[in-house]
């Protein structure tokens, strides 16, 4: 009895250790879909190689290893993962519950620079699933809107596994807003900009008098010691810094002040952007916005147009679609991106800008781009097989591999669907 006992114990260690075991990369070849590489015009009837987590060969003619386990593609179409990048998934799971929100930091005097919010990572979020399940298969992860100088933002793989293993980059940007005094501490626009002006001066005089300050020969800084040292390569152009800033008048502010202090600049949201998009054309800087808001949110956002990206692009802006909801949507409906880009092409862009806004542009504006965005030999291999166009409402994302596995866990949904498919007696009608 006791050897039968021990046995039956070993065996369920033995079946736990290999449930939580990562899953091995295989080789796999998706063929005969129409395959869009993004860095290339679409390849019909192709296929795509993929071995040890890396694509390998991308084509229409190429050679299938004999071990290779296939996925038949034929009538599908295949693309890079997607990328939403204005995210706080697993970083806030309930909106209204402060307990499950690790996004927005206290900071000191509404700066929080030193802000690492993917150290709160939670790995185990169930939000994760269903966003992969649509196809999306990285995030960049952005601290919560809280004060002047928010925190820094990561680039997030979704593979199964812990921390480290799911952020690819980080930091890859500095994040603020310039669009709400009262956040920023100040009762109107000028004593914002007043404000950030001197964090940046500080901290170019922190950066020159390092030694003094250790020695405590410095005057009072309007920022700690960890959060100036954050901002160094902000203000030394090595780190783009994301503004969060909506109105015209805002964005031709925020633009001088790049010029002035020669700051890497990422506009977000900048939903009057269209009205001065020659002018961020000019200066060289990207805009992550949207195509799907309810319209206007806020005073700071009137003229807001939903032919704002197609109108932004057509200036020549580089522009990278995101959600622009606001609270639980940021992390609950992640996965819409899809939605956005879709609404995107019906408001104006063309199908293939849509499609590198959500893939190729943000994966080389926030450094990544030697890696994911693009299907090509030697790149990570995050690719989708879709039942049909991916921008279309039906289409379903049908087989989602990141980092060269498969990912098809069972979300909560999925869940549910199953566990109530068939009613138990005591809930069916008489």
């Amino acid at each position: 009895m006791r050897q039968s006992t021990k046995r039956s114990v070993v065996a369920a260690a033995a079946l736990l250790a290999l449930a939580s075991a990562p899953l091995a990369a295989q080789t796999i070849a998706i063929t005969g879909g129409r395959v869009f590489p993004v860095s290339g015009p679409p390849i019909d009837n192709g296929t795509v190689l993929i071995s040890n987590g890396k694509i390998t060969a991308v084509g229409a003619g190429v050679t299938v290893p004999a071990d290779a386990r296939r996925i038949d593609a034929t009538g599908k179409w295949v693309t890079p993962g997607l990328i939403n990048a204005s995210t706080q998934l697993g970083i806030a799971e309930v909106g209204m519950v402060s307990m499950t929100r690790d996004d927005i930091a206290r900071g000191r005097d509404q700066i929080a620079a030193a802000f690492h919010p993917w150290e709160g990572l939670y790995t185990n979020s169930a939000l994760f699933w269903p966003t992969r399940d649509e196809g999306v298969t990285s995030v960049v992860l952005l601290p919560g809107g809280g004060g002047l100088i928010w925190g820094q933002a990561a680039f997030v793989n979704l593979v199964d596994g812990t921390m480290t293993e799911m952020v690819l980059r980080a930091p890859v940007a500095m994040v603020g807003q310039l669009g709400s005094p009262s956040q920023g501490g100040t009762n109107a626009r000028g004593e914002l900009y007043m404000r950030l002006r001197e964090l940046i001066e500080d901290v170019q005089y922190f950066a020159a008098n390092r030694r003094a300050f250790d020695r405590a020969e410095t005057r009072p800084f309007a920022a700690s010691r960890k959060d100036l040292e954050a901002l160094i390569p902000v203000v030394q152009g090595r780190m783009p810094l994301l503004v969060a800033v909506d109105r015209a008048a805002d964005i031709d502010a925020v633009l001088a002040l790049g010029r002035e202090y020669r700051l890497r600049l990422i506009l977000g949201n900048a939903s009057e952007g269209w009205m001065v998009a020659d002018r961020i054309a000019a200066a060289g800087v990207p805009v992550l916005t949207g195509a799907m808001n309810n319209i206007p949110r806020s005073f700071s956002t009137l003229a807001t147009r939903q032919e704002n990206a197609a109108l932004l692009r057509r200036a020549g802006v580089t522009v990278v679609l995101i959600g622009n909801g606001g609270g639980d949507e940021e992390s609950f409906n992640v996965r819409n991106i899809r939605q956005e880009a879709g609404n995107a092409v019906a408001y104006g862009m063309s199908w293939d800008e849509a499609l590198r806004s959500v893939t190729t542009v943000p994966a080389q504006l926030f450094g990544v781009g030697d890696r994911l965005g693009a299907l090509r030999p030697g790149m990570d291999a995050d690719v989708v097989v879709w039942s049909g166009d991916p921008f279309e409402f039906s289409t379903r994302a049908e087989h989602v591999i990141v980092r060269g596995v498969e990912r098809d866990n069972l979300n909560r949904q999925e869940q549910l669907t199953e566990r109530y498919k068939t009613l138990p007696p005591s809930f069916r009608q008489p």
